[in-house]
């Protein structure tokens, strides 16, 4: 793909990822033709269904996420940290996907393989964090990666069901918690 095209590409993915943040996934095409500054039928040229938009903007965020952990890594930064921000990062993917845990249950077979998607680009990225961390000496040896995904994952799900619930608040205990 040229880079223009690309760059096309991406715009679209972004105005569809804040529609469906503010929205849901159901959010009328129209409005994020809107936030991308497009016509509707830009959109239905790259993406002829709604299916093919939501999975790949669901890929995109995945692949932008994998990208974040080693760029949190650095000189000023401990490995425990890239660790916690990484998984700040995570329950910010996490919260945000209105709809979509509904969608990805759905009969549609298209759906199929996003989570099995998610956890192969996502597993190694919190392995190596935690890898580090643990070689530093920061954190307990022996931490799984998958079942530290699920956990944040589970304290994700309590996200809006009172005024009071702060997952990002959870996940940062959870991270102190696995330090020494």
């Amino acid at each position: 793909m040229r880079a223009d095209a690309r760059r096309n590409q991406e715009t679209l993915l972004d105005a569809a990822a804040a529609v469906f943040v503010s929205q849901g996934v159901e959010a009328p095409i129209r409005a994020i033709a809107t936030e991308a500054g497009v016509g509707t039928a830009t959109i239905y040229r790259h993406f002829p269904t709604r299916a093919d938009l939501i999975v790949a903007v669901y890929r995109h965020q995945v692949e932008a996420l994998a990208a974040r952990g080693p760029e949190l890594t650095g000189p000023d930064v401990t490995p425990h940290q890239a660790l916690g921000r990484w998984l700040h990062e995570f329950v910010d993917f996490v919260i945000t996907k209105h709809g979509l845990p509904a969608v990805l249950q759905s009969a549609d077979p298209c759906y199929d393989p996003l989570h099995e998607y998610f956890v192969g680009r996502l597993e190694p990225v919190c392995a190596e964090l935690l890898r580090a961390a643990e070689d530093s000496g920061e954190i307990n040896p022996g931490q799984d990666p998958y079942e530290l995904m699920r956990a944040v994952g589970s304290l994700c799900a309590g996200s809006g069901t009172t005024r009071t619930y702060d997952a990002r608040h959870l996940v940062g205990l959870l991270v102190a918690g696995l330090g020494k």
